[in-house]
């Protein structure tokens, strides 16, 4: 059994066991948050030093420690210890060492409880702020392909089954509006952790004259945290984080999905280049989209994460437990596979290139003008829309028997269904005229979706 922690351990007599100290540290985990941690400190170090708790000689020294521990840290010179537990008391710890009494000073008026939340509030807003960018990256790229490919035909799919044309460009811009609500949902996640818990101290506040508004200002919160004990037990700025994060991660394996889909032998809609591919050990001929397999893989690690963080708070009675140190894992884990997610996205919707035959091809097949017939015999005939799907779907059905396009049915196999259908009905039933005839708002006419893409570009600019 090893001596017991010199931060703590004036209190007791006896060694902490070794399995206690190993389930105890968390160094190799919140080691992450030491940029955090030096931020939190200074501001805090700075207030004492306004409201008189302490010396201005003392705050000095403090910076200027602080300032050398972060030279280690970034020059790869710290050395971090296990017996310490976390990333504070390593810190702390290193800076008394260097300075003496006035590190000891430094934790005055606040406690390893609000001292964690805040430094793991400070984290996951950085975090926000990466995958914003990224987001708005992603969403860049699609914006730019929809625009090139604004008037590209290509099959509109339900049930993975022909349905009706649409344009590659349309395609790719539902993919901007999911991710641009998914910017939502973290831009709403961010405003409501921006609040300091720095000064909450243990549960109950501090009897020392602090000011809390000045540390919130300082580490850039938009006020500090109202309730002490709700400051250093809750959670929920973490969850909602994973959760933004895994119906993004789910929006980004949709995507991913349908790369898989199309690059494949059957499909052939587009190619990824050497880039975002991968060869077999066997088989010399493969080309394997692993970088669209791996995003589409990513949402079981996230979603993970989010019912294991939920899993972990669930039960806890107020204020804080050491449960909450496993809180942190699933957020850095989520965090970096999403980034790397949304990284893979924006360079795999930059590098593929359409098939744009095959697709102009595949626009047409399994009778995808069929809507566009039936609603030729709602307009020209005043036929009511349930009659003429009737009608549609018996003239579908001459098609098919003749194993013919609609386009190429005669003019008399139609009117064996409807009599009165003329000759103009052939001006509605090709793919261009199909998807042109789409203009309403939000439609896939070439010009609509030429609107929406330049509507993005300009908005993420």
């Amino acid at each position: 059994m090893s001596s017991s922690n010199p931060q703590w351990g004036g209190r007791f007599r006896l060694a902490s066991a070794d399995i206690l100290q190993r389930i105890n540290a968390s160094i190799d985990i919140d080691r992450k948050l030491w940029r955090q941690d030096i931020e939190g400190s200074r501001a805090h170090a700075r207030m004492l030093a306004r409201t008189g708790v302490l010396s201005e000689a003392d705050a000095a020294a403090i910076e200027e420690g602080l300032a050398e521990i972060e030279a280690e840290i970034e020059g790869g010179r710290f050395s971090f210890e296990t017996a310490l537990e976390d990333i504070h008391m390593n810190i702390e710890a290193r800076l008394a060492e260097r300075i003496g009494e006035p590190g000891r000073r430094l934790h005055t008026g606040r406690s390893r409880n609000d001292q964690v939340a805040t430094d793991f509030r400070l984290w996951v807003r950085d975090a926000i702020d990466r995958i914003d960018a990224a987001l708005a990256a992603a969403m860049r790229a699609l914006a730019d392909r929809a625009l090139e490919h604004a008037a590209d035909p290509m099959p509109g799919l339900t049930h993975l089954q022909t349905a009706q044309p649409v344009t590659l460009g349309h395609h790719l811009l539902a993919y901007v509006e999911m991710l641009g609500r998914d910017r939502g949902r973290f831009a709403d996640a961010r405003a409501r952790l921006n609040e300091s818990p720095l000064g909450a101290a243990a549960l109950a506040g501090t009897a020392f004259p602090i000011d809390r508004e000045m540390t919130a200002g300082a580490l850039g919160f938009a006020r500090p945290c109202a309730n002490s004990i709700d400051a250093v037990s809750s959670r929920d700025f973490a969850l909602e984080f994973l959760a933004a994060s895994a119906i993004c991660a789910v929006h980004l394996s949709r995507f991913a999905e349908e790369i898989v889909i199309w690059c494949s032998a059957p499909f052939r809609f587009v190619r990824l280049s050497d880039a975002y591919t991968t060869g077999s050990s066997i088989m010399p001929q493969k080309r394997n989209p692993d970088a669209a397999e791996l995003v589409r893989a990513k949402p079981g690690r996230i979603a993970g994460a989010l019912m294991g963080l939920l899993m972990v708070v669930k039960g806890l009675p107020l204020a804080y437990a050491k449960d909450l140190q496993e809180d942190k894992p699933p957020v850095f884990e989520a965090a970096d596979a999403l980034e790397l997610a949304l990284a893979a996205t924006e360079g795999m919707v930059r590098d593929f290139v359409p098939d744009l035959s095959r697709l102009r091809a595949a626009a047409g097949d399994g009778y995808s003008t069929a809507t566009d017939l039936a609603d030729w015999l709602v307009r020209a005939l005043e036929l009511p829309f349930r009659t003429a799907h009737h009608v549609t779907g018996r003239i579908v059905a001459r098609a098919e028997g003749m194993g013919v396009a609609l386009a190429d049915l005669p003019l008399a196999e139609m009117q064996r269904e409807e009599p009165r259908i003329t000759q103009a009905v052939f001006e509605v039933l090709s793919v261009e005229a199909s998807i042109a005839s789409r203009n309403s708002h939000g439609g896939t006419a070439p010009a609509r979706v030429r609107e929406q893409a330049m509507r993005w570009r300009e908005a993420l600019a």
